[in-house]
């Protein structure tokens, strides 16, 4: 095939926690897993007139001809993995995938690709926490009205050898078919909203700016709190539209106590938080115990 210079949503799907999956599983049980894992999302890529440029380890590398493909198939990766067999605390569980996706020229030369496009994609993905899919200012310029309302702006990063800051989003897939009609003094009282959280010495901010903190016994965390039946990825708070909605992702379950009410426990499901309150992740804890996560909505 001749070099010719196209423009591609370029799309990074990486499985997290990869190298421990070797220790615990062993070579061949691992290995098959990982390979199956990484069957399924070329699967996904194909169904979604995508193509799959190259599988580098634990990661697969596709391109889509547009950013809504990309999304699209984004989006069902994360679904197919999430349904594997075998998750919810069993050794043998399929892990989590985290996903970046840029859309930009690139070299194209022997079924590969080269280009400052392809590092921006392979960056969000290293930016992206399990579970989570990443995209550049390019891509949520690419969308249609209808995804871009799926989106959230999260932060800035800096990118060695490249001018200026890299403005980061992420697109919340699991509320991809939830459709929210606001006007303009609700979107006004969103920009003014803030969830601080308090941990120990550790306080956290969740707001417009930065819209997503995630919770667990894992180091990658923004919040790690290592107990017992605390899981590695427990829990997660994301802001949306003005309100901050807790995810329970563990095998353990969630622990919400509003203060002058009852206690609400959630399991691999959500809530929203309101006024002030704690969060306990596996166990019901007290506020003031060493395991509450104190919370106050401003």
């Amino acid at each position: 095939m001749p070099r010719e210079t196209v423009s591609l949503a370029i799309l990074f799907a990486d499985i997290v926690r990869s190298s421990q999956l070797y220790e615990t599983m062993g070579d061949k049980t691992a290995q098959r897993l990982i390979a199956n894992c990484l069957s399924r999302l070329a699967d996904v890529a194909c169904d979604h007139e995508g193509s799959v440029i190259k599988t580098i380890g634990d990661a697969v590398m596709c391109t889509f001809p547009d950013a809504e493909s990309a999304v699209k198939a984004a989006i069902t990766m994360q679904q197919v993995i999430e349904k594997m067999p075998g998750k919810d605390g069993d050794k043998q569980s399929t892990p989590d995938i985290y996903i970046g996706i840029h859309i930009g020229p690139v070299i194209r030369e022997d079924s590969d690709i080269f280009g400052d496009a392809v590092n921006l994609a392979a960056r969000m993905a290293s930016l992206a926490k399990p579970q989570q899919i990443l995209i550049t200012e390019e891509m949520f310029q690419a969308l249609t009205p209808a995804y871009q309302s799926s989106v959230r702006y999260l932060d800035k990063d800096t990118v060695k050898g490249k001018r200026g800051e890299l403005k980061i989003y992420e697109y919340l897939w699991e509320m991809d078919d939830v459709t929210v009609m606001v006007d303009s003094s609700s979107v006004q009282l969103a920009l003014q909203s803030c969830l601080v959280l308090k941990y120990g010495e550790n306080t956290m901010k969740v707001d417009e700016r930065k819209a997503n903190i995630s919770m667990g016994r894992h180091r990658k965390n923004d919040l790690v709190l290592n107990y017992e039946r605390v899981s590695r990825f427990h829990a997660r708070i994301e802001y949306r539209r003005g309100k901050f909605v807790l995810i329970d992702k563990s095998s353990n379950g969630t622990y919400v106590h509003l203060q002058d009410q009852d206690s609400i426990y959630i399991k691999r499901d959500e809530t929203t938080l309101t006024g002030t309150g704690t969060i306990s992740l596996g166990r019901q804890t007290t506020p003031g115990s060493p395991g509450a996560i104190h919370f106050t909505v401003r």
